[in-house]
């Protein structure tokens, strides 16, 4: 079986099983996380079926991204998983997909479901099935260390990356990944961060331009609020997928379950940046 090795285990997340699983718990704990272990809820609604998450290192975003996996507990457990990230590399197609094979982290292997990758393939003309674009990215990758410390390997997972972010794309990502999860006990992740490097006041203004538009769940608003004001975010196409998907997935709300910025969590206001979670909801 095809495995793709952790590109960033024990730089931006901790590097060991015991390490990372410790790691994961001081994040759930941490005075900006939810501030309690994560329970799943075998008995789960499984009323999300999108999440925004933030994708530095954990040490940075982690606690908010707790928001998101505590939350996802409670709700219960999805069966197959689209993790939808941005293309900080450069390398690969411009909308790439992996459709076969394993993703290894400190904590195991996560199986890709193929019978979901090439449906999604199928139901657009615009994504390549190409490995390069997923070698060296984070932002995937960040995700699913909290994913196997709430459900083990008891669920797949597909990985998208966007290096195109227009909106057009983004619609069409969005409804084939919603056509081939029609049915499915199922979930979207967009993984992205906000403002990059900007004064703390600044960061929180603009972003919750572009957070209220999310909330909206207006993928047009959230586009125009990021190109408008020229929102330094990296992953505003995956957010617009999620957006579309999470609405032909029968998404009616959004919650924003945590936004804060790198200053919060780590001190320095001058030059920071935003991170949220949010979950739409049937």
């Amino acid at each position: 079986m095809k495995v793709r090795s952790p590109a960033v285990a024990g730089s931006w997340y901790a590097g060991t099983s015991n390490r990372l699983r410790d790691q994961l718990e001081e994040l759930f704990m941490h005075r900006l996380g939810p501030g309690s272990l994560p329970i799943v809820n075998e008995d789960g609604s499984r009323d999300i079926v999108g999440l925004v998450v933030p994708h530095a290192g954990y040490l940075a975003s982690g606690p908010i991204a707790a928001h998101a996996y505590h939350h996802l507990a409670e709700d219960g457990k999805p069966d197959v998983i689209v993790i939808f990230g941005p293309n900080h590399t450069g390398h690969g197609s411009a909308l790439s997909i992996m459709n076969e094979g394993a993703w290894r982290t400190p904590l195991g292997d996560v199986k890709i479901d193929t019978e979901t990758a090439n449906q999604i393939v199928s139901f657009s003309s615009i994504i390549d099935v190409d490995d390069l674009a997923h070698i060296y990215e984070h932002s995937i990758e960040l995700q699913l260390p909290f994913l196997q410390y709430l459900y083990g390997s008891e669920f797949k997972f597909v990985p998208i990356c966007f290096g195109m972010q227009d909106l057009m794309s983004s619609r069409e990502v969005g409804t084939a990944v919603a056509r081939a999860l029609k049915g499915k006990n199922g979930l979207v992740i967009a993984s992205s961060d906000l403002t990059h490097y900007e004064p703390q006041e600044r960061a929180e203004k603009q972003d919750m331009l572009a957070v209220d538009a999310a909330l909206q769940m207006d993928e047009e608003l959230y586009y125009r609020a990021v190109e408008s004001y020229d929102i330094s975010t990296c992953g505003f196409g995956p957010v617009m997928s999620a957006i579309v998907a999470s609405k032909e997935l029968g998404a009616k709300k959004a919650d924003l379950l945590c936004y804060k910025t790198s200053g919060d969590v780590l001190g320095d206001r001058s030059a920071v940046v935003g991170y949220t979670s949010i979950a739409f909801m049937k």
